[in-house]
This record gives structure tokens, sequence and C-alpha cells, in this order.
């Protein structure tokens, strides 16, 4: 018999709305990098749109957690889940928050043709949101070793972001207008690796949630 019933409901409810805040900000950054591969304004309106949403999910995230605090008497462990929660939500609103900037740039390009095809940002985006797909399912199934794993997909991410760099500076000239084109480009790149960054920040917390010991992905 569930000797704290309310508590566990509560606390379901609360990996139920970070699950739902997960699969809006994975949406929303497919839909910010096909916009710009695209160029497609009336995708890249829609990424701004649902970032309201998104903030919506982080505030009632914020006080499911903070009432699970006040209301059920978490123990240690508990805590941990808890406030794991909280700031994987936080890391969702900010990449959230990224896609939306690349929609501003699809959004900036109106009216444009892109200086060279996208190829390289194409593939740092299906490795961010498989790696954000990763670390939600090490929350909720506890997953310490998936959730370590994402420091081996970080380092590809890595790796593209690099070769993206140099390829763009290579291709700088004297003409403004591709120069302003290739570095918004290059904005780009780096939004999608802050993404990554933000993801083995999740897997991070997952570790200490499970393990209560901490462990960086990132290096």
């Amino acid at each position: 018999m569930d000797a704290r019933p309310g508590f566990h409901q509560s606390l379901a409810l609360l990996q139920q709305e970070l699950r739902n805040m997960g699969e809006s900000v994975e949406e929303l950054i497919y839909k910010s990098v096909e916009s710009l591969a695209k160029l497609d304004e009336n995708t890249a309106q829609q990424v701004i749109l649902k970032d309201d949403q998104i903030d919506d999910y982080l505030t009632t995230i914020d006080e499911l957690c903070l009432r699970l605090i006040a209301l059920q008497q978490p123990m240690a462990s508990d805590l941990r889940i808890i406030g794991t929660a909280l700031k994987i939500a936080t890391d969702l609103e900010r990449i959230a928050d990224h896609a939306v900037d690349i929609a501003k740039i699809t959004i900036r390009f109106s009216g444009e043709e892109l200086v060279k095809p996208l190829e390289i940002i194409p593939q740092m985006a299906e490795i961010a949101i498989e790696m954000l797909h990763e670390s939600l399912l090490s929350y909720t199934e506890r997953d310490v070793h998936r959730a370590a794993s994402l420091a081996e997909k970080d380092d590809r991410v890595d790796k593209l972001y690099s070769t993206i760099m140099q390829e763009i500076m290579g291709m700088m000239g004297t003409d403004y207008n591709r120069n302003r084109q290739l570095t918004h480009l290059l904005f780009v790149a780096h939004f999608l690796e802050r993404v990554a960054d933000h993801t083995t920040n999740i897997g991070e917390g997952v570790i200490y949630m499970v393990t209560g010991k901490r462990k960086d992905l990132n290096v």
C-alpha cells in the first residue's frame, strides 16, 4: 500500500508536465531549423508564438515543485527528483529561446536566398534533438547510463560546430550582405551548440538525482 499517495500523484503530474514541455521544445528546435532551410517565415512565426506556451510550462512546473516541497514533506532523495525537474524545466526554457533565436534569423533573411545550402546545421539539429529526447528519457527512467551517453553526442555536435566555423570563415569576403548572412548562420550553429550543452546539463542533473554525485558531461 502506498504510504504517500498524494505525493506520488503530484510527482507523476510533475513528470507528465515535464514530458509535455520537452516534446514541445523538441518540436520547436526541429521547426526553427526547418524554417531556416526552407526560408519559411510562417513556420518561423509559429515557433516565436509558441514560446509563450513554453514559458507557461515553466511556471506550472515551478509551482508544482514548490507545492510538493511545501505540502508533501519530501525526503532527501525526493528533493533531488524535484530539484532536478525544476532545473530541467529551466534548461528546456533556454533551449526554446534558442529555437526562437533561429526563427528570428529566418525572418531576417526574408526576400533573400541562402548563400549556401544548409548541410551541417541540420546535422547538428538532428543530434541535438536526439540528445534532448534521450535526456528526458533518462530522467523518467532514472537511467544513469543513458544520461552519461549524452557526452559522446555532445562531442559530435562540438566537432560539427568547429567544422562549420572553419567553413564559414573561409567563405568570408568583401561582400557585406554575404558576410552578414554567413555571420547569422554561424550564430545558428552556436545556438545549436548551446542546445546540446543545455541537454548535457539535464544529463548531469539526472546522474546527480540518481547517485547523489556530480559528473561533468560537457568537457
